[in-house]
């Protein structure tokens, strides 16, 4: 990758491979997602304890159950033909990692400005799930500076 994805440099071969695992197992998701398939999020966040914030969603959810709930009300109805997947960077800890990056998209639903937030765990089984996500919206302020005099 040309730039580097990772919060720490210099980093081992280790984990410069977990941060393209993660990255990937995001980018995986969104080429879902884009797809109308909620499938690759759902299976990519924890069924054992998830939190997830996003500028559609009133409150906090606070758990799989009903994110999977929520989920089922855009499956098969978003859709996009490309989006951008920018600055991605991963800050690992043991067993722990933070995903960050800005995703841009001209969707089905809405257009799509958003930070993305979203916080991984090594599960028992090995596999990284997303245990907490917060998708909070880029404001035009936030996205092209202050335009004022």
């Amino acid at each position: 990758m040309q730039e580097s994805i990772l919060h720490e440099e210099p980093c081992t071969a280790e984990e410069r491979r977990t941060a393209e695992h993660i990255v990937g197992l995001e980018r995986a998701a969104l080429d879902k997602w884009f797809r109308g398939d909620t499938s690759g999020y759902r299976r990519l966040w924890s069924e054992r304890s998830f939190s997830y914030f996003d500028g559609v969603v009133a409150e906090r959810v606070d758990d799989h159950a009903a994110i999977a709930e929520f989920l089922k009300t855009i499956d098969g109805k978003l859709f996009a033909e490309r989006y951008d997947f920018r600055n991605p960077r991963v800050q690992l800890g043991q067993d722990m990692a933070v995903l960050t990056y800005q995703l841009f998209a001209e969707t089905s639903l809405i257009d799509m400005a958003y930070n993305c937030v979203e916080v991984f765990r090594r599960e028992e089984d090995g596999e990284w799930r997303v245990i907490h996500s917060t998708w909070s919206f880029i404001r035009p302020m936030e996205r092209f500076g202050n335009q004022e005099g």
